[in-house]
């Protein structure tokens, strides 16, 4: 069962902006200009989604001089990952036990 945390941070990734957000933080660490660039969305709306990844633990940040660079947090995607292929394992092992629970 996931906690309301995991649940929580579920809702975080399922927008597309902040996907695609730490999908580029998975390859490198950026700050707000490189993001729109490669995002193409509005500084504000950006500098939102990244404080909702920042509050949620998805990210931490790194200032260097006038500006701030984002670097995502291998463990905590690691954290989920492990919550799908858990969820992953027991769709399996109950398709295969051909489980499923009668009618009244």
């Amino acid at each position: 069962m996931m906690t309301s945390a995991e649940t929580d941070l579920m809702r975080v990734l399922a927008d597309p902006l902040r996907l695609q957000i730490v999908t580029l933080l998975a390859r490198e660490t950026l700050c707000t200009t490189h993001l729109v660039e490669e995002t193409g969305a509005k500084q504000t709306n950006l500098s939102n989604h990244l404080r909702v990844l920042r509050e949620a633990g998805v990210v931490e940040t790194e200032p260097c001089g006038r500006f701030t660079y984002y670097r995502l947090k291998a463990d905590v995607i690691e954290e989920i990952a492990g919550q799908f292929a858990a969820l992953a394992q027991s769709a399996r092992l109950t398709a295969e036990a051909n489980f499923k629970r009668s009618c009244p």
